[in-house]
């Protein structure tokens, strides 16, 4: 039995034609459902709805007084359909807002496909970059503001894995303000010191051999520190 993945189920519902609010005819929104349970507690069905959020649609204009009605709470309906099916149906929102976080627009889409393509061809080009043993292309990489984050980190494991003690002076001083990302710059320089056997003056920062007792560079005894 196959199961579709999350990004499957998407992939085949932006095939599909947005269908229209049968009360206002409106284009409906692509919707991701929230992790919670829905109505018998079985769960939405799918990852992936398709929602009327027109405020002017007569459904859930008229929904607040049916509601205030019958239960007494402030609240009205918008309608769903589920993808691929001409399968209505209503779901509660306590406010015009309400939802609206979840909607998924064409410009969401589009950045989230560029990011996706941007980090396969990070990646393409890292493979390559750790085959020929291009340190200073991957110090690019891993410098580049623009490059996707998990490139980056990455690279930084890369230059871990291969870097001279050049790479050292480019990186150290980076703010990347990326917890993750600093970590594992940080992880970088530790394993090209242990690769060969130095480490940074605690008075100059310069680098030293590890049993070395006089900093070269400032002279100062280092010895058991």
């Amino acid at each position: 039995m196959l199961f579709e993945t999350k990004e499957q189920v998407l992939e085949k519902i932006l095939s599909q034609e947005k269908p229209k609010c049968p009360h206002c005819g409106q284009e409906m929104s692509l919707w991701e459902v929230p992790p919670i349970t829905f109505s018998d507690g079985l769960g939405w069905g799918t990852p992936y709805l398709f929602v009327c959020f027109n405020d002017d649609c007569p459904q859930f204009k008229q929904g607040w007084e049916d509601i205030q009605e019958r239960y007494a709470h402030h609240a009205s309906y918008r309608c769903i359909c589920y993808p691929g099916t001409s399968q209505f149906e209503y779901m509660p929102v306590f406010s015009a807002m309400g939802a609206t976080g979840q909607i998924i627009d064409d410009q969401i889409l589009a950045a989230e496909q560029a990011l996706k393509e941007a980090i396969k061809k990070g990646f393409s080009i890292l493979a390559t970059c750790y085959v020929e043993k291009d340190m200073v292309s991957v110090l690019r990489i891993l410098m580049d503001a623009t490059e996707p984050v998990r490139v980056r980190m990455k690279a930084a494991e890369m230059i871990g894995d291969f870097g001279e003690l050049e790479a050292i002076e480019p990186i150290r001083n980076l703010k990347m303000g990326n917890v993750k990302l600093q970590d594992k710059i940080e992880k970088a320089i530790q394993k090209i010191h242990e690769r060969h056997y130095t480490r940074d003056c605690p008075f100059c920062s310069e680098i030293i051999k590890k049993r070395a007792k006089i900093c070269k560079h400032c002279g100062k005894e280092v010895a058991g520190l």
